[in-house]
């Protein structure tokens, strides 16, 4: 961790930051776009996708990536037909991105890596909502090219963004 990054935590600035940006940046109605644009691009492919936003990263797992891991097995992500759930997870206080892919889809990590990439970029650009919403739109054109939309599959998980 940076010396800089160590001592927003250390002073608490870190979770304040974390909740200042999640009450400034995602509001009922961007909530309500992120989830409408799911429910929009799931339309097309047999994978699920699950935002979680988290103001402030719980004190026990400092590590983002092994958070990112607890919150996708906590909010049953991998708990869907053929494996194919899906976690976009955003550490508000950490400045972090993590995106978990279950077993059922067989993306190359740079696919994910690159999502991640200008997600950051444009959170950077304080860009919160119209960022979110592109990261989406990424993650539903890989998921279309590696989950294609099968006969009888079904949404069995929330469309919400989870705030954590």
């Amino acid at each position: 961790m940076s010396a800089p990054a160590l001592l927003k935590e250390m002073t608490g600035w870190a979770s304040l930051e974390g909740q200042w940006l999640r009450r400034r940046h995602f509001t009922p109605d961007v909530l309500a776009a992120i989830a409408q644009r799911i429910r929009e691009c799931e339309r097309d492919h047999h994978g699920e996708l699950m935002v979680a936003i988290e103001a402030v990263s719980p004190i026990h797992e400092r590590d983002s990536r092994m958070r990112a891991l607890e919150v996708f097995g906590r909010l049953g992500v991998w708990d869907t037909a053929g494996n194919t759930g899906m976690l976009l997870y955003l550490a508000l206080d950490r400045h972090r991105i993590e995106i978990i892919a279950d077993r059922g889809i067989p993306a190359e990590n740079h696919e994910w890596e690159g999502v991640c990439a200008r997600l950051q970029a444009r959170l950077a650009e304080k860009a919160y909502a119209e960022g979110i919403l592109a990261a989406i739109d990424d993650i539903e054109s890989i998921m279309r090219r590696h989950c294609p939309r099968e006969e009888g599959s079904s949404d069995s998980l929330s469309n919400e963004p989870v705030l954590l």
